[in-house]
Formats: C-alpha cells, structure tokens, sequence
C-alpha cells in the first residue's frame, strides 16, 4: 500500500502512513465533529482517555485562572505549587490502600518508568541491592519507552527495540480465563496454577534477587478489558508478600474509576499495591498528566536513606496539567460520576450481551464499569481464532468510523494468543440512550464485516458461519 499523499506532504510524521488522518474541528459531550461535517461518537473515549467528553468549560477555566497565577514550576527546584499539592491531596488523602505519595509526569510510559526506577531505587536504600529483576506478564502493555517496553510482553511493539531491552525481565502467563482455563478446570484451580507459576519464577530466580511483580489490574489492549479470575490478585498480593516482592500495579488505563470505583484493584479484595501506575483518566486529556501512587513502605525507605528521588523529568507535575486534573476529579467526586459509570456500565453490559453476544464470531463479551470488549473467534466453540492477517476486529473499527462510531481495535500481534477485538469504553458522562446509539452502530459494523468477510474468504467462512449459526 502506498503512503497516502497527504501523509507524505505533511510535516507532521503521522503514526499511519498509508491513510489520510480525517480532521477534528470541535467536540462536545462524548461526540467530535471532523472537518466534513459528520458527527463521531466516540464510543473508547480515544484510548480511554477523555472520560468527561470533548468539552469541558469548568476545566478550561481551571486552565486558564493557572496560566494566570505562574505556568512553570521546576519540581527539580526546591519550589513547589498549591495545584500539585492540592491535587496530591484529593487523590491520597484517605491513602487508599496505604497509597500516600504521589509522582506526577507526563505519559503513562513515562509513569511506568518511574515506577520501575523508584522500586530499583527503593532496594537500593534498604540495602538490598541484589534485587534488579522484574517479573511481568505475557502480552501486557505498559508503554512505549524502553524501559515500560521491557516490562511489557506485547510482542510486535517489542519487536524493533529488542537490542535495547533490558534484560532482567522475565514473564509469567497473564490471567485470561477464557482462552488458558483448560477444560473442566476450575477458576480456583486456575487461580492456584498461576500461582505457583509466579512462586515458581521468583525462585528460578532467586527470591532474593527479585523487586517487583508489574501487572495490569485489568488488562487493556492487548488482552482487551479482561478482569482478573475472581482470587488471582489475593494469590498474586500473598506470593508477592512472601519473598519481600513489590506488587506495582498498573492501572493506566483500567483505573481511576473506569471500572465502577476509584482504583480497579479495590473490587480485588487485597490491601492495595506498593506502587501504581495512574494516568488517562487522571486528567481526562485536557493536558497531558500520568502519576505515580507509592505506599508508607516505598517512601519510608528513600526517607531514611538518601533522602532524593533519582528519578526526574523537566515537567514533573506541571502546574496547568495538575490545575486540569484537579478540576477533573473534583467534578466526578462533586457530581458523584462513578455512579453514573456504575449505572451506565451495567446499561452497557446488557446491551452488548443481548445485541452483540449472539451474533457470529462473537467469542467473548467482558468488562467492568464502563471498560468492555467483545472478542471475536473464527469458530467460538473450538476456540479457534482469526488468522491475524484476516484484520477482523480492524475491520470492524474502519466500518465503524465510516458509520460514525471511534471504538478500538486489537494492536497487531501480542503474543501467543492471537486476539480480535474491539473495545468500548466510553465517557463516564454517557447517557443510557447514547450507549443504545453505541450498540446498535457497532452491531451493524459487526454484521456488514460478517457479510464481508464471507464474500472475501468464501467457503471456509461459510462453513464456520453456518457452523455457528446452528448454535443460536
């Protein structure tokens, strides 16, 4: 395929070559309007980010009253600002799950960075400095630097950059009931597999050598919005506690109420984790602001030794981005929008399981709050999945744009489990009669994708199709 013309003239290297990016010139509520006139909803909220709609006039304001107060502050300097305090505040100030202190930066990627050189740091304080391994999960995402790449097990993202991975990364199986349960196995069963795989690759290791387990609470693109198997993070949390290992959880995506409550691992029954990767929703994209949650133990620990964070970026808790996010969460908290994700996250999941969950090559409906994905199977009941150069669930989200529906699709090859996918996760501000409009659009991209692809791919498609028609 060529490089699209536009593409090629722009000064602006665009992430896809072969295709003009259409132009958004406004947004309100969870819809954009582009350039021609069409009206998007947008059904992921971009990669579900903008959890209070594309226009915000409270946010703005916050905005702009900080731009008029000072719009730097060096957090390397020995000055601080009342918006990056008073942000650290809301969010801790009940220290959840012992969480207490608060990094903030830029990028998710750069959050995970963060993370994993403040648990380095963490050991290196204590003394305990033999500890530089890292356990992760196969196809996780954690993001796009080198360091939050080493940590994730997504492997066509991984796949340029392997000269620069670190090598004291290792992975265990991720938790995906519906595809690794064997049959007849139990979720307990399953549970207690997992388990002893990640005791078992602490002591391959050396328990002594290991710093910290990375996981997502709920996986988000490569898996696609998979809650764990009811007592995975109780088994993960008790392991992790055993040999002196830090759980640091990642919840860039899944987290700050995207799941029905505030932190996704709180519906996990376990204390919390050491360290936590926040972002997306923290500032629901108005300017960019990912964080770091660190607990008593993490912070003690630099306290009594060295007494400076190592880890610094140039705009570390900016000052507008915070006076953003502060706006942000003082809104939801204010107008108790975690009901509404709640509420509306229930709407959502009846829907696509009576609009969608029938429907041929539908796998898989799952989520929580407002964080769904439907899986696709070539044949659902043999589990067999769509050879990935078929570009299913990609198709899927081209059909969808063109209906005037922005939903995700699946990221390429992640790994050993070949996943077609869309994922549905729009703002926490969406009406019940919008997420019917939602619904509805993505089942007729469904269906047109279908009739499609058994045009495209004749008799075998037929065959799975009637195979599976058969069932309903």
């Amino acid at each position: 395929m060529p490089v699209n013309a536009f593409v090629a003239r722009s000064h602006v290297l665009h992430r896809a070559l072969a295709y003009e990016p259409q132009k958004i010139v406004s947004g309100s509520g969870i819809s954009f309007t582009l350039e021609s006139g069409q009206v998007v909803l947008d059904a992921c909220a971009g990669p579900s980010v903008s959890i209070l709609g594309h226009h915000q006039p409270e946010v703005t304001q916050a905005i702009v009253d900080q731009l008029g107060k000072i719009g730097y502050v060096y957090s390397g300097s020995r000055y601080t600002c009342d918006v990056a305090e008073e942000l650290a505040d809301e969010l801790l100030q009940e220290s959840p799950g012992g969480l207490v202190k608060a990094i903030f930066v830029n990028s998710g990627s750069e959050a995970t960075d963060a993370a994993l050189k403040l648990a380095t740091q963490y050991f290196c304080e204590i003394g305990q400095t033999e500890r530089i391994n890292f356990v992760s999960r196969k196809q996780s995402y954690h993001g796009n630097t080198l360091g939050a790449l080493s940590v994730s097990g997504h492997e066509s993202r991984r796949a340029y950059y392997r000269p620069w991975i670190a090598d004291n990364v290792s992975f265990v199986d991720p938790c995906y009931g519906y595809r690794a349960k064997e049959v007849g196995e139990s979720d307990a069963q399953y549970v207690l597999k997992l388990k002893q795989q990640l005791e078992n690759e602490f002591l391959r290791l050396g328990p002594d050598t290991v710093a910290a387990f990375v996981a997502e609470t709920v996986s988000g693109t490569t898996l696609g919005c998979v809650p764990p198997v009811p007592g995975y993070f109780a088994a993960v949390r008790e392991v992790c506690d055993r040999y002196g290992v830090l759980l640091i959880l990642d919840e860039i995506m899944c987290g700050m109420g995207k799941t029905g409550t505030m932190h996704a691992w709180e519906q996990e029954g376990i204390r919390g984790p050491d360290i936590q990767m926040v972002g997306k929703a923290l500032g629901a994209g108005f300017v960019p602001l990912s964080g770091v949650l660190l607990n008593q133990k993490i912070f003690d620990g630099i306290a009594g030794g060295s007494k400076v964070l190592a880890h610094g970026h140039t705009f570390q808790a900016h000052p507008t981005a915070c006076a953003a996010a502060l706006a942000v969460q003082k809104i939801i908290k204010r107008d108790s929008i975690l009901d509404n994700v709640s509420t509306m996250g229930c709407c959502l999941e009846a829907e696509l399981r009576q609009e969608i969950g029938h429907l041929p090559y539908v796998g898989d409906v799952r989520g929580r709050g407002l964080f769904w994905a439907v899986e696709f199977m070539l044949d659902p009941l043999t589990k067999t999945s769509f050879p990935v150069e078929h570009n299913f669930s990609n198709r899927i989200v081209e059909v969808s744009a063109e209906l005037g529906l922005n939903i995700l699709g699946n990221l390429g090859k992640t790994g050993s489990f070949d996943v077609e996918l869309v994922i549905i996760s729009p703002p926490y501000i969406v009406t019940e009669t919008e997420i019917k409009s939602i619904v509805q659009l993505l089942k007729r991209s469904i269906l047109l994708v279908i009739e499609e692809y058994t045009l495209r791919f004749g008799k075998k498609a037929e065959l799975a199709l009637g195979r599976i028609q058969c069932q309903l």
